[in-house]
């Protein structure tokens, strides 16, 4: 894999030829799947009538310079409290629901059948400007963009040594360097590095390899659901579905 000037977009594809696709390593976007799951088609203020009992964490604080560590600050709250919490207006970071495991809205996902096994669910809610820093992970990744605009900044794996990495478990990989700021003061092995963004508005579904370095700015009110998958792209039309209700 090399260097990209852009993100691909595609139509919705079949497993076997997501796996063709795939194998290049480089991100690309999908369009048409996510506006036809039940999640895409309520409101927050649905969501929040519906599902406002629902426990969730908020980051809140610093979260960006804790990012990845356990000096990260948050708290425990309700979904409804969630969205009374925005409303009331925050200094500093908007609170972010990040890496949510929340069962009931996943049901509301119709994730395709790329994958043979994936590893984990999750859901991400939060107004614009919540921000996920710099990072990588180990696990191959699909990002559904549920409702809102995120932009995402993707650098190559070839770059790790040019960022200044640190680990913060042996799947996940921080950076030190902040592509939004750039300091080539502190971290001058930076300025070789050569990326991309791309928007990921309503309805686009990004796959994003393993050990692709992203960072993730809300631009909008934004509602996310991801999986990591580990292992080869399912080309068996055989396989069992992600999930039972797909």
């Amino acid at each position: 894999m090399g260097d990209i000037s852009s993100v691909p977009r595609v139509s919705p594809l079949e497993p076997n030829v997501f796996a063709a696709f795939a194998a290049a390593s480089v991100p690309f976007i999908i369009a048409g799947i996510v506006p036809g799951w039940p999640l895409y088609a309520l409101t927050p203020d649905t969501l929040a009538e519906r599902y406002g009992g629902l426990r969730v964490r908020a980051r809140v604080g610093d979260y960006v310079s804790a990012a990845f560590s356990k000096k990260r600050e948050s708290i425990e709250l309700s979904l409804a409290e969630y969205f009374a919490l925005l409303r009331g207006g925050t200094s500093g970071l908007p609170p972010y629901l990040g890496n949510q495991k929340l069962p009931e809205l996943d049901a509301l996902c119709r994730w395709p059948r790329y994958f043979k096994h994936f590893k984990d669910l999750k859901i991400w809610i939060g107004p614009a400007g919540t921000v996920t820093p710099l990072h990588c992970d180990y696990d191959d990744n699909l990002l559904a963009q549920v409702w809102g605009t995120k932009r995402i900044m993707l650098f190559p794996p070839h770059y790790a040594e040019n960022l200044y990495l640190w680990e913060s478990n042996p799947v996940l990989f921080g950076s030190k360097f902040n592509p939004e700021a750039p300091d080539f003061s502190r971290f001058p092995r930076a300025r070789a590095v050569k990326g991309c963004q791309c928007m990921l508005n309503a309805g686009d579904l990004l796959y994003l390899p393993a050990g692709w370095f992203h960072h993730v700015r809300a631009m909008t009110f934004s509602l996310s659901s991801n999986m990591w998958a580990k292992g080869v792209p399912a080309v068996c039309e055989s396989e069992e579905l992600v999930q039972a209700q797909t």
